[in-house]
């Protein structure tokens, strides 16, 4: 099944445990026939009076072991095949896992936050079923009706067999039309649970937001809305197997009516014994199971398949960014970078978001990046770590082609500060290690570098503190320094700090621009910001607008030439003037 190609390997090497609970259900389908027999043989020997105790000791012994028998096997089949499904439900959350690590970062600004957690919950969850469960079922539904149809055979003969199975053609072709219906109606109930998840995970998130603008109403019935969607896609797959399952019951008790007519003729004519009768009477009971089974196993299968797809389309997709062939690892790079004639334009949109940019920045200077929203600031920082790609020739590192230097090259020696500060639900020690197995004394240093050891010393639990959900029980500020600390962790060779200082007041970002000064010393940097007091003691200033850059040069002739810096530079003076005069 090309479908399972993600899994093939780990179900080839379960194949064993498989194929031993495929025999064990084999082995529970035989032992089931030996009931019936056994009460046709009684009934033979009730009707000639030829019945003894010996016989009664002798069929109750047989009927205790086929019982202990049958519940060994069945432990057997459920431990191996619902084990083979647990470790292929484990190996498909961690490769789909992996491939959430792998792909780019413009994937998830195209793709549904709600959509890729049904993939990793719901999907995996109808695909374990489908390998555990739906293989069990399917295999009892094959190997039980067949091993009856032999006895059946055996017992009352080709005739009175093919009368009891005759309704069953009706029921092959209900279940071979509605298929491709029931295929569609799980593929649209999938595609509703996961609207439905995104925008649950959408309004949590933006709690906050929805509070203070008193939306809560209205996000109610959005909410509505999408639920309403997921209960009528639900209805219509419940509607039609509500039509199958009665449909599949009713051509069981129609055999069942067959065979007391057809099967009573033929004891009254002497073709069969009554103990005959009794016994294929006891295969059909049997048989009712399966039958019954028939849809709930079409739906199993069906969910695991549309599931199985869906998740293969997210496994199917290539990272935009990865390693060039001749890529090179080179852990000793001294980080001069040069920015030669570099456009840029994000996947899907016309127009450029930056145009012949130009820069030289020397090993251990410093680079700062000023400009109003929108200006391409961001952009451009997000180059260097090649969170998106740039043409070959535009960008060097150390007079290297950037696309020819390893991904982990570039990133394991770059420390970055992003404009979103993202912490995770996990306590400040680890959000600044971030799982890199630092030491205690490294931990505190960077974060009394980034200004915030005496904020972590004053809580309760100090660097234990759990900061919650994206750190919500932190400040801005106290976010934004976490994530410094961090960024300083292990001495990276490149720092860039997007704008992080903007929630700190003028203060602390003095103090907190004083211990970085130090930590920016030995070090190629790059400061962004729309704070001048942020980024006046860089080697260099650039001054972006619209993509392209407009001004260039220290603080001092930036201010001499009296343009976009000087105006803004004048503009923060009166700010703070004004702020001081309150």
């Amino acid at each position: 099944m090309r479908e399972l190609r993600f899994i093939k390997d780990v179900i080839s090497k379960c194949k064993f445990k498989y194929t031993i609970g495929i025999i064990c259900i084999f082995l529970v389908d035989i032992l089931q026939m030996v009931l019936p027999k056994i009460l046709g043989i009684l009934t033979d020997k009730l009707k000639s009076g030829s019945f003894t105790k010996d016989d009664l000791v002798k069929y109750a012994i047989i009927i205790i072991v086929v019982s202990f028998s049958t519940a060994v096997c069945r432990f057997c089949w459920r431990y191996n095949v619902f084990g083979v499904s647990k470790i292929l439900e484990k190996a498909l959350r961690e490769r789909l896992y992996l491939q959430f690590q792998r792909l780019s970062a413009n994937y998830y600004n195209t793709h549904k936050t709600g959509d890729l957690m049904s993939h990793a919950t719901n999907d995996v969850d109808n695909v374990k079923v489908m390998l555990g469960q739906g293989v069990a079922l399917i295999s009892d539904s094959l190997l039980l009706p067949t091993a009856i149809l032999i006895m059946m055979i055996i017992t009352a003969g080709i005739k009175l067999t093919l009368a009891a199975f005759s309704p069953m053609i009706f029921l092959v072709i209900i279940v071979v039309a509605n298929v491709k219906n029931i295929h569609n109606r799980i593929n649209n109930m999938q595609e509703a649970i996961s609207d439905l998840t995104e925008k649950t995970r959408e309004n949590i998130s933006g709690i906050r937001v929805v509070k203070s603008f008193a939306q809560e109403d209205e996000e109610l019935k959005k909410f509505e809305k999408s639920n309403l969607n997921n209960k009528e896609m639900n209805l219509r797959f419940v509607r039609i197997m509500s039509m199958l399952q009665p449909f599949v019951m009713s051509v069981s008790y129609l055999t069942f009516a067959v065979t007391l007519w057809y099967g009573g003729i033929q004891v009254i004519s002497g073709d069969i014994t009554l103990g005959d009768f009794v016994t294929f009477a006891g295969y059909l009971l049997q048989l009712i199971w399966p039958i019954a089974a028939l849809g709930w196993v079409t739906s199993i299968f069906q969910k695991g398949v549309v599931s199985l797809k869906r998740i293969n389309v997210l496994m199917d997709e290539k990272p935009d960014i990865i390693d060039s062939k001749d890529c090179i690892n080179k852990d000793n790079l001294s980080w001069k970078i040069v920015f030669k004639d570099l456009s840029f334009t994000y996947p899907g949109s016309q127009r450029p978001s930056l145009k012949d940019i130009n820069i030289t920045l020397e090993n251990g200077k410093a680079l700062a990046i000023c400009g109003k929203t929108g200006s391409g600031k961001t952009t451009l920082i997000n180059l260097i770590p090649r969170l998106f790609n740039v043409e070959n020739g535009s960008l060097f590192i150390d007079d290297i082609d950037i696309n020819k230097i390893s991904l982990a090259t570039l990133r394991k020696n770059i420390g970055f500060v992003p404009q979103d500060t993202i912490l995770f639900s996990a306590n400040i020690r680890e959000n600044i290690d971030f799982f890199r197995g630092c030491n205690n004394d490294s931990i505190s240093a960077a974060a009394n570098t980034a200004k915030i050891h005496d904020n972590i010393m004053d809580f309760p639990r100090q660097y234990e503190t759990i900061v919650g959900e994206r750190g919500m029980n932190l400040s801005g500020g106290q976010k934004q320094r976490i994530s410094i600390a961090r960024a300083l962790l292990g001495s990276p060779s490149l720092l860039i700090l997007d704008d992080c200082l903007s929630a700190v007041d003028t203060h602390t970002e003095a103090q907190i621009l004083e211990g970085l000064r130090e930590a920016m010393r030995h070090r190629t940097s790059i400061i962004v910001s729309h704070r001048i007091s942020a980024i006046k003691d860089a080697d260099e200033i650039i001054m972006l607008d619209e993509g392209m850059i407009v001004e260039r040069g220290t603080h001092a002739t930036l201010l001499d030439q009296k343009g976009l810096y000087y105006e803004l530079y004048q503009k923060q003076l009166l700010a703070e003037k004004i702020e001081g005069e309150e």
